[in-house]
């Protein structure tokens, strides 16, 4: 497994608009089979959206697996400036809240900058989660990617000094004891790819798709992959595979 840190390109930057575009047309392409995918079984699900978006940038997803019986919701926060001592506090009600009125453990989706609040979330409280799922999230700790994030929110935040902020990058102590997927991209032009595949553990499983950062969330291999995965039973945890007419979305390396 690689592991070295490799910057994305400035050509992939400059092109993730155009490619977002791209995804949200092969989305539509492939709707009538994305009706076909795994049910929700009725246990919560949180979605956590990335640096600078709110719940508008994941509401498409969000629409598309509560259409397929997944209890989904927003994080209900505003925008995603970072994480501040308030947000921290909030996310962790907002998930034993979820936990107790549902008596299930909570599924967390995080993109971005929000897998890392969701990795976060399932460190602190691995009794209320029931999954964990990142999208374009740099999931390895210490990556010079997440230190270089740090400062890029600090600069984006126009937080006063004095205000109670966490350590940049929020980092809950102890392991990952949940099951974990992270999804990324070869062709992410905002985070670099080699930051965002777990190292090979049991329930640990790095799925690669085809598309842009902006595009992960309504790209179809994504959505078809989250309602798979948030539909599986609890107790039997089995390694993901695409649909026939989806193995295109899915590289093979």
């Amino acid at each position: 497994m690689t592991t070295g840190y490799r910057a994305p390109s400035w050509a992939l930057l400059a092109t993730e608009a155009p490619r977002a575009g791209a995804d949200f047309a092969a989305l539509l392409g492939t709707w009538p089979l994305l009706a076909t995918a795994r049910r929700g079984d009725g246990h919560p699900v949180l979605v956590l959206p990335g640096l600078l978006a709110g719940d508008r940038a994941t509401l498409l997803l969000r629409n598309v697996l509560r259409a397929l019986g997944h209890n989904v919701s927003g994080w209900s926060l505003g925008t995603n400036r970072g994480p501040n001592a308030h947000l921290v506090q909030e996310l962790r009600a907002r998930l034993e809240r979820l936990h107790h009125d549902s008596g299930r453990r909570v599924s967390l989706v995080g993109w971005s900058l929000g897998g890392l609040y969701a990795q976060q979330l399932a460190r602190a409280a691995p009794g209320s989660v029931r999954r964990l799922i990142t999208v374009g999230t740099p999931v390895l700790r210490r990556s010079r990617w997440t230190q270089n994030a740090s400062r890029i929110v600090d600069q984006v935040t126009y937080l006063p000094r004095t205000a109670p902020l966490l350590p940049r990058l929020w980092a809950e102590p102890g392991s990952l004891r949940v099951p974990a997927t992270s999804v990324y991209t070869r062709t992410d032009g905002m985070v670099a790819w080699t930051t965002c595949r777990y190292p090979v553990r049991p329930r640990r499983e790095n799925i690669e798709v085809r598309g842009s950062h902006l595009g992960l969330m309504h790209n179809p291999a994504v959505l078809w992959l989250l309602a798979d995965r948030l539909g599986q039973d609890e107790a039997k945890w089995k390694p993901f595979r695409p649909p026939l007419p989806l193995v295109p979305f899915f590289p093979r390396r």
